[in-house]
């Protein structure tokens, strides 16, 4: 095992490197093209849970079923994302991101119409299926994006981590955005509101995102010249496949690890979507709701940007199990809050240990797993989270119905502390196979890369 500066990856030989930063970042040729779409594309991700909460709680009375048909939603896009993700690395992002935004606009305008007409629980769940299974997997399609600028230079590999924080930064600022929209447009316009504002939001986002073609990475299924072959080109990763072999990223044991893992993190964000609703309502202040959820994700938000600025002495699995420790700590005591001032404090301590749990997570992915399977591999984590979500949505809808939103808040602790014992029990796996990733640098020169 090596411990030694993450930064350092793709160094010169003989050479300090430079901190890597947000403004060099930035500064890599290309970036802003998919950036700004790609921003925009996922607002409506953080919409979509909320959304269906907040309206079919509406028209059932029901937070248990409105958890349900939530749950139904994030099942589905849990199952079909990585799907998805194995044939955006195939096909191309843009031949899977086209008929997927049109599906889900379509599947959300029924979802919606059939909850406003009061159709029966098992229609919801009909709609909920095709909505989850097309939800737009922008968020990984541009990490991938990072994967490939980055990765085809040594010299910018090294700013992998910190293109790891700013897409965290960038997913946390979405869900500061998208809770506190949905909730404002549902109880201050209509209680559909928020899911209409989803569905448009995706056809717009998504179609603009899908028509910047020049830095999407190339289909594994095709080579450089456009002629087919059996398997993607990628650069040698520390999975240990031969070059130009077709690997399922759920083969990789890390992968599979950190995607048990992340259910973790989807526990926190679905026990704290219905549980701040649940508690809302409790005292009499429905607005509080998206008050309360945006303080948690800005405390997201802040700890993605500080850990983005920090040249790391510790590698990413030691980081991992660490701010999984802190966040079942500080989800220990969301249940026995009970003021509006205190369950805000808390929530931001909450939603500072996320992000470094995140960053951790996904900046494993590049040694881990070989280029053509990357958008498969970040669509993996981002499924578990959905799953993760699902469940706590439907956990805590039940447990908020029977006794209230304090028991609700028992979710992101169970959810947060199983995820830890399994990162303590497995962190092993998390190491590639060889010592270190082998990056290329340079015709036929090689060196090892550590991760820990």
């Amino acid at each position: 095992m090596v411990n030694t500066v993450d930064t350092t990856a793709g160094a010169s030989e003989g050479t300090a490197p430079t901190r890597p930063g947000y403004g060099q970042l930035l500064r890599t040729p290309g970036a802003w093209t998919f950036l700004l779409p790609g921003f925009a594309a996922r607002q409506p991700f953080a919409m979509l849970t909320i959304g269906i909460v907040l309206l079919v709680q509406h028209t059932s009375g029901s937070y248990g079923s409105a958890g349900i048909v939530a749950a139904v939603t994030g099942v589905s896009m849990a199952l079909f994302a990585p799907q998805n993700g194995k044939l955006a690395d195939r096909f191309g992002q843009r031949a899977v991101l086209v008929p997927g935004v049109l599906l889900h606009t379509a599947s959300v305008t029924a979802l919606t119409v059939l909850a406003l007409a009061g159709a029966p629980l098992w229609a919801l769940f009909v709609a909920a299926v095709p909505t989850g299974a097309s939800v737009p997997q922008v968020g990984p399609m541009v990490r991938a994006r990072w994967a490939a600028v980055l990765g085809s230079s040594d010299e910018r590999a090294r700013l992998l981590p910190t293109a790891a924080a700013f897409e965290s930064v960038t997913d946390e600022f979405t869900f500061v955005i998208g809770p506190v929209l949905a909730t404002a447009l549902c109880t201050g316009v209509h209680p559909a509101a928020g899911l209409i504002a989803e569905g448009v939001l995706t056809l717009a986002g998504g179609l603009l995102f899908a028509a910047q073609r020049g830095t999407q990475p190339k289909p594994a299924g095709r080579r450089a010249d456009g002629s087919k072959r059996a398997g993607g080109s990628q650069r040698a990763g520390g999975s240990g496949d031969p070059a130009g072999a077709r690997v399922s990223a759920l083969s990789v044991p890390g992968v599979r690890v950190l995607a048990v893992a992340f259910l973790g993190i989807g526990s926190v964000f679905g026990g704290m979507q219905v549980s701040l609703t649940a508690f809302a309502e409790e005292i009499g202040n429905p607005g509080a709701n998206g008050l309360l959820y945006g303080v948690f994700a800005a405390g997201n938000m802040l700890a993605g940007i500080a850990c983005g600025a920090v040249a790391w002495k510790t590698g990413p699995r030691r980081r991992l199990v660490a701010g999984y420790a802190g966040l079942t700590l500080a989800a220990s005591g969301l249940w026995a809050v009970h003021s509006v001032p205190a369950l805000a404090a808390l929530g931001l301590l909450v939603g500072l240990f996320i992000a470094p749990a995140l960053i951790s997570g996904y900046t494993l992915i590049e040694p881990l797993v070989p280029a053509g399977a990357r958008t498969e591999a970040f669509t993996w984590l981002t499924g578990s989270v959905a799953l993760g979500q699902a469940g706590a949505v439907t956990a805590a809808g039940q447990l908020a119905d029977a006794h209230g939103a304090s028991a609700g808040f028992v979710v992101p602790l169970v959810g947060t502390a199983l995820a830890l014992v399994t990162l303590v029990a497995l962190r092993s796996r998390l190491t590639p196979k060889a010592s270190g990733r082998v990056a290329a640098r340079g015709m036929g020169h090689r060196v090892p890369v550590a991760v820990d």
